[in-house]
């Protein structure tokens, strides 16, 4: 679980995050959500510690970053798994040593052990086999699972997700949503995904947070956002004639 108190956040005399109070669920896929510009990647960044709100803190089981020793810190970033918007794979590198990357950073397992485990986790994404295949040389979406598999390699409690669908089609996208969801409540991880895909919100939005100019406006799950009477969360949700649609059809079966 992770926690968050009265967090603000700003760049000069710009207020980005103003007072957000909020929890993310351990066995749960968490979003954030909201316009361009409502904060939510600076939000993200908060909780991954690369930027230092000027008030309020995140906790990490119930531990505050804040009063963390440097060793602590250390353990916290060694317990976090982050899958990047464009994947973020290394080129030079093949799928193995990929994955394998995290372990050889982070433990001081045999070869033998950290291959063991780098198998393991291309099997749970559905990628026997392509180990000793370069990022090049595969499709975007299996671009996505290697950068999944790599997450979640060195068993992390929390999950970080950057926009996990940007560049995929939407059958692709929904796969990668399932996955991440599954993954989520087989490993019992708290994951965090930032994202402003409406497909997401639907297949997999267990507790949302929609952020409005620095603001937590509004939280909820994927049932509750399609009923809320808030005018940024609806005008936010029913942006496309694919909602409106959605919305005509729930309020008749109402």
């Amino acid at each position: 679980m992770i926690r968050v108190e009265s967090l603000y956040k700003s760049f000069g005399e710009e207020p980005v995050l103003k007072g957000i109070t909020t929890t993310f669920e351990q066995g749960k896929t968490n979003l954030i959500i909201g316009q361009s510009g409502s904060g939510k990647t600076v939000f993200l960044k908060c909780l991954l510690g690369l930027f230092t709100p000027e008030e309020g803190r995140i906790f990490f089981k119930e531990q505050a970053i804040d009063e963390m020793n440097i060793d602590q810190q250390r353990k916290l970033r060694e317990d976090m798994g982050m899958v990047f918007q464009g994947s973020a794979l290394f080129d030079s590198m093949n799928i193995e040593e990929n994955v394998m990357f995290p372990l050889r950073m982070f433990s001081e397992k045999p070869r033998e052990e950290m291959l063991e485990r780098v198998n393991e986790v291309l099997a749970r994404v559905n990628l026997e086999g392509v180990n000793s295949k370069y990022p090049s040389e595969i499709s975007g979406g299996m671009q996505k699972r290697v950068a999944i598999a790599r997450a979640i390699v060195n068993n992390p409690s929390f999950l970080f997700c950057d926009e996990p669908n940007s560049g995929l089609d939407p059958r692709t996208a929904i796969l990668i949503d399932n996955l991440i969801q599954e993954i989520t409540k087989e490993y019992n991880i708290t994951t965090v995904i930032n994202t402003h895909d409406m497909n997401s919100v639907m297949e997999i939005g267990e507790n949302i947070v929609f952020l409005e100019k620095g603001v937590l406006a509004w939280q909820g799950n994927n049932r509750e956002i399609f009923m809320t009477d808030n005018k940024n969360v609806t005008n936010f949700v029913y942006s496309s004639d694919l909602f409106k649609k959605i919305r005509e059809i729930q309020i008749k079966e109402k």
